[in-house]
């Protein structure tokens, strides 16, 4: 099953500015869903297409060695489940069926808010996309084209008035096996509306 998705604002009600001021770490949500317009948004600020044909978030070499995964538990219009995004086509794949927020919270080492989360974005890397040019030194690459990634998400989220927190603790082997794709797992952000 594939879901166009909502097209992309290329403007909102918060500036830049404002929105790194006010960014920060959330580790508490409330049980309100996300819209699927929300899910859009911070999709193409993670890995989207920008202006100019390339993703929204810079690559060295223009390698792009992400693949993006939703693991989706209350959005609106969507059944829980994991999906793929296709930043080109600003689609969602479904791969699989079934909230998997509990099973992946267990593999981030118990850590609650990854569970309580509407979505949980999971980038996974393929470093030999990078290291295919740029041999070892193609991992630091990876890790800083990561590091865009992750504040554009943060920096939208703060935008669209979510919150999320950058988790990097977890077992691999246990995060690749909840999600059942290829690629090392890098960073799990889980996003929700903020508990005041």
């Amino acid at each position: 099953m594939e879901v166009k998705l909502p097209e992309p604002r290329t403007q909102g009600e918060m500036s830049l500015e404002e929105a790194i001021y006010r960014r920060r770490s959330i580790r508490g949500y409330t049980t309100e869903p996300l819209t699927i317009e929300e899910l859009s948004q911070l999709l193409w600020a993670a890995y989207g297409i920008n202006a100019w044909g390339k993703r929204t978030s810079p690559s060295a070499g223009a390698r792009y060695p992400f693949e993006v995964y939703v693991v989706v538990g209350n959005v609106e219009g969507l059944r829980p489940g994991l999906c793929h995004y296709d930043g080109k086509n600003h689609v969602l794949k479904l791969i699989r069926e079934g909230d998997l927020r509990k099973e992946l919270a267990s593999a981030c080492l118990g850590q609650r808010h990854v569970e309580e989360a509407p979505v949980n974005i999971v980038i996974a890397a393929h470093y030999e996309r990078t290291t295919s040019r740029y041999g070892q030194r193609g991992i630091r690459y990876v890790h800083i084209d990561a590091g865009h990634m992750g504040q554009n998400i943060y920096l939208q989220a703060t935008a669209l008035g979510l919150g999320t927190v950058a988790v990097g603790a977890f077992r691999d082997d246990e995060v690749k096996r909840v999600i059942g794709v290829e690629g090392e797992p890098l960073y799990i952000f889980p996003v929700g509306r903020p508990v005041e």
